[in-house]
């Protein structure tokens, strides 16, 4: 049996594992499993490749998407080499281990699809290895990104530092941060929300709740909201190509 999985701490839900399970029954795939493998740390990952067998290739969430390279023997040059974090791991034939990030295909063609032409400025709420493929989309369509974190840093800016005038010149804002993520629903990042406008696109990477605290509070000021599983649907198909590509 050929397998694939998910490696993260912890894994309280899955998308991954739902959309691959239900993509083998609908597309008549066989000779496929999806497992989920809860690692408390990244260090046990060459235990789990040397015991699982028949292992194919892996996604990778939170936390490990940059703890994971220094695991890998090499990384695609055109992904994860330039953002720097992995998604997806594909065990090749010898046994080595490649990295891509399926995150920047499926968050470039969600975001092209929802932001107008005229959107120029963005602000990444979060650093994390999301945040990383997000800036590397931004950076393609040409337009300039702020970081924002709790504390300022450089090339960072903290939440306080979010005045009217930011706001104002800023019109897309895309949550990275895992804030509002089921059970945990009433968190919504610190942004000060009575400047957004009808000019705004708030793009919230979270997926569950299908509408989060951080999407209603923005539309409640009248901004266009967008949850994370188109871009989750685009990175789960492009992780299933690299998967099946021959070496």
């Amino acid at each position: 049996m050929n397998k694939l999985g998910l490696i993260g701490f912890p894994l309280k839900h899955s998308f991954s594992q739902k959309y691959f399970s239900e993509k083998f029954e609908k597309e008549n795939i066989e000779g496929y499993e999806y497992h989920l493998y809860e690692l408390p740390s990244i260090s046990e990952l060459p235990k789990l490749l040397k015991e699982e067998e028949g292992l194919l290739g892996l996604n990778v969430t939170i936390p490990y998407k940059e703890q994971v390279i220094p695991f890998l023997d090499k990384l695609d040059p055109e992904t994860a080499g330039k953002i720097g974090a992995v998604n997806v791991i594909k065990v090749e034939e010898d046994g080595t281990l490649t990295g891509y990030n399926s995150d920047y295909f499926g968050f470039a063609n969600s975001l092209k699809r929802f932001v107008s032409k005229d959107v120029k400025k963005a602000l990444v709420l979060g650093t994390g290895g999301a945040a990383k493929a997000v800036k590397a989309v931004l950076e393609s369509m040409t337009i300039e990104f702020v970081s924002v974190s709790r504390t300022r840093r450089e090339g960072v800016i903290a939440y306080e530092n979010l005045t009217e005038e930011v706001m104002a010149s800023t019109h897309l804002i895309v949550n990275t941060t895992p804030l509002g993520t089921f059970p945990d629903v009433e968190n919504a990042p610190d942004i000060p929300y009575h400047y957004l406008t009808a000019s705004h696109y708030c793009y919230d990477l979270v997926y569950n709740p299908s509408e989060t605290a951080f999407m209603k509070k923005a539309a409640a000021f009248g901004a266009h909201i967008k949850n994370g599983m188109e871009m989750l649907q685009g990175q789960a198909e492009a992780a299933w190509s690299i998967w099946q590509m021959q070496d």
